[in-house]
């Protein structure tokens, strides 16, 4: 019982010091667009937390960073309430965490299932909210519940459409707002130029350029997007 209660109050010592350099982690990557860990490193991290918390759940609460998708709402934006929660996707690091993953699927559905595999886009998660066509409003992840509203940036994206061609009540899609290859090239070039510090990856650059205060900046960097989900429909069905 002595033994059980010190491998506790071990776990429970180690949990706090993880989450709060993720928390530390997480507050550079998303609010100052300025990674302070490798993406691999950070995921060994919250892999080590989640192995903590799978071994003694009482040591899950609210403020853990399991509990949280991953960023935050920067109070020079405003925020916006997310009614249908955007996800983030789980990493797995190994064929085991696959076939378990594959499992837990099969116990789920009556049907074997079928799977997609396409290669993950890395930017920015981003909602267009459409009202009768027009696109109203656009705004960030953020944690997943809330989120920042960027409407002026989103518009400055050539393929994202102001009017859409159905003009449908009410429709919410996901996407991943991205800077392609050629156009963070040329942003680093000219960054370098004007003596400004490169940015360190197209993802964090993308992020960088949508939460810009003058979206004239914005559109200066030729980001585009993929949008890969329907969050809610008003006046149609899906088939």
């Amino acid at each position: 019982m002595e033994n059980n209660q010190i491998d506790f109050e071990k776990a429970k010592k180690r949990h706090s010091v993880l989450s709060e350099e993720i928390e530390k982690h997480n507050y550079s990557y998303y609010v100052l667009d300025n990674p302070t860990i490798e993406d691999y490193d950070y995921d060994m991290l919250m892999q080590e937390l989640y192995r903590l918390e799978k071994a003694y759940p009482e040591l899950i609460t609210p403020q853990s960073p399991s509990q949280r998708v991953g960023g935050k709402a920067e109070s020079s934006f405003e925020k916006v309430q997310h009614t249908v929660q955007m996800g983030s996707l789980q990493d797995v690091f190994s064929f085991e965490e696959v076939r378990e993953f594959d499992s837990k699927v099969r116990k789920a559905l009556k049907n074997p299932p079928v799977y997609i595999v396409e290669p993950k886009i890395d930017g920015l998660s981003v909602s267009l909210e459409y009202r009768n066509g027009i696109l109203v409003r656009g705004s960030t992840r953020g944690d997943g519940f809330i989120g920042e509203d960027i409407t002026a940036n989103l518009k400055t994206i050539k393929s994202i459409p102001l009017r859409l061609k159905k003009e449908l009540p009410f429709i919410e899609v996901r996407g991943e707002v991205y800077m392609p290859k050629k156009s963070f090239e040329k942003l680093i070039k000219q960054q370098e130029i004007d003596g400004e510090q490169p940015a360190k990856n197209p993802r964090n650059a993308a992020a960088g350029s949508l939460r810009q205060k003058d979206s004239s900046v914005t559109a200066k960097r030729e980001l585009d997007i993929f949008i890969f989900n329907i969050q809610q429909i008003e006046g149609a069905e899906l088939s």
